[in-house]
């Protein structure tokens, strides 16, 4: 840092297990990639590249040759995963992920329906070849599932070999763990916290007022996702301490 600062929160380091902070590519350039890496790159754990963006993202290889170079893990959204499923297209996933050289794997089920044994029998066999991330919770904002289901699923899929469970949020951040105004299913967050190790959890947060809560609740090591490249500093103020939202937390900690 550039001066010293007390009663400043003590944040992990890189690589870490809690404290994470994923971003999400939405289609950057490799302009705006470079740009980014420039300034956030040092903050940043893992960059997801939403759902099926890779699909149709222009100069895809050197972008992630840029990632790469920055030693920053990548992978691409779950949506994609779920495209290969529908269309009983698993081998050629797996090809995919061997093609770009990718070393993580999100697998989910927010878009199709599955059975959660197959979707477990996913990750059992993706988890022998690439490090995975599976993401719990539909993007559909009809369907609300019990405290009880969130863990039990939580549980089968860390069981099955995820190295983090993602709650699902979606970009927007008002379905699964958020209702569709934002705020933050407060009740549902504590049942789960109850029987998941916090650490082992990444909440999809995208929104300012969402991270925020999770900072408080949470510390400044708190998993967070879903995190759009121009919010990186900002949201690293806010672990800090150092913008209004969170300004008195840590005074007296």
């Amino acid at each position: 840092m550039h001066y010293e600062l007390n009663n400043i929160p003590e944040r992990t380091e890189k690589p870490r297990e809690s404290g994470m902070t994923m971003v999400m590519d939405k289609g950057l350039s490799l302009r705006q990639a470079e740009d980014f890496l420039e300034v956030s790159g040092i903050y940043t754990d893992i960059i997801k590249l939403g759902w099926a963006t890779s699909y149709v993202t222009p100069n895809l290889q050197e972008k992630l040759n840029l990632y790469r170079q920055a030693g920053i893990p990548f992978y691409f959204g779950g949506t994609l995963f779920e495209a290969f499923i529908v269309r009983n297209q698993y081998d050629d996933y797996c090809r995919m992920l061997d093609r770009f050289g990718l070393e993580y794997a999100e697998v989910s089920d927010g878009s199709i329906t599955i059975e959660h044994d197959i979707k477990c029998e996913y990750i059992r066999k993706l988890s022998q070849r690439v490090t995975v991330i599976s993401e719990v919770g539909s993007k559909d904002v009809q369907k609300i599932f019990a405290p009880y289901k969130w863990i039990q699923l939580m549980k089968a899929e860390l069981e099955a070999g995820s190295y983090k469970v993602i709650a699902e949020a979606r970009e927007s951040g008002n379905v699964g763990i958020y209702r569709d105004s934002g705020e933050v299913r407060q009740g549902l967050v504590d049942e789960i916290l109850t029987q998941i190790p916090a650490d082992k959890i990444i909440w999809e947060a995208p929104q300012k007022a969402q991270q925020v809560w999770f900072i408080k609740l949470l510390g400044s090591n708190v998993n967070l996702g879903n995190i759009a490249p121009a919010d990186m500093i900002p949201l690293e103020t806010l672990r800090l301490g150092l913008r209004s939202d969170t300004f008195d937390h840590f005074l007296n900690q």
